[in-house]
């Protein structure tokens, strides 16, 4: 396995960002509202049969995170949509309703495999991609995460003088909701990046396993 392939994967991706998630706000005991997600695959296609052809398709193929400037193997792509109603009383105005929809588009990578490609090959893409798309929905997971925060965040809120006040209230709450959210995104990266290595080579003996004990076909 060449280190330059194992090295490819200190990244992903799409809106990068923190896994200590605690929220400082005020929340109710019962479990935070699961915010609506509304999610897409989108695919792009790759060649190569080695390794440094795939490291270089990816590289030259695979979606740019704008945060970074530069290609990755994957991504997700996410947006928070926050709709709110109020209710008004002549001494003060609340948040009467909230809902939080997550929609995002998670990128993966698609191999159009020759014939020619050998069986260590196949064997390590079948790991890599089978990694790849397990983080990006992790990410995807931290997103819904934070928005179903959010949801219950807002919800809890308490009546305040009057409705503009109350706006600003809910603006403070997603402006700090988000941060927290791009915050576990970030922290969710590194823990991946530095543990990428090891992480692909027990993998990879774990396949091989499966494989030596007819519990998967050949790759």
């Amino acid at each position: 396995m060449k280190r330059s392939m194992l090295g490819m994967k200190k990244q992903s991706l799409g809106v990068k960002q923190s896994l200590a998630c605690a929220l400082l706000l005020a929340i109710t005991s019962h479990p935070a509202a699961a915010a609506n997600l509304v999610k897409t695959y989108s695919y792009f296609a790759i060649g190569g049969s080695t390794l440094d052809d795939i490291e270089a398709q990816l590289s030259k193929r695979g979606p740019e995170v704008k945060s970074t400037g530069t290609r990755h193997p994957g991504a997700t792509q996410m947006a928070f949509t926050t709709r709110i109603s109020y209710a008004q009383t002549p001494s003060s105005c609340r948040i009467a309703d909230a809902v939080v929809t997550v929609k995002v588009k998670v990128i993966l990578p698609e191999w159009r495999r020759p014939r020619k490609a050998d069986a260590d090959v196949r064997l390590f893409w079948d790991t890599l991609s089978a990694d790849i798309k397990r983080h990006e929905e992790r990410h995807v997971e931290i997103a819904k995460n934070h928005g179903g925060e959010l949801e219950e965040a807002l919800k809890a809120t308490y009546p305040q003088k009057n409705c503009d006040a109350a706006k600003a209230k809910a603006a403070a709450i997603t402006a700090a909701v988000l941060a927290r959210h791009d915050r576990a995104q970030l922290q969710f990266d590194r823990v991946e990046s530095v543990n990428f290595e090891s992480r692909i080579l027990r993998l990879l003996r774990y396949r091989m396993e499966r494989i030596g004990n007819g519990r998967l076909p050949p790759a």
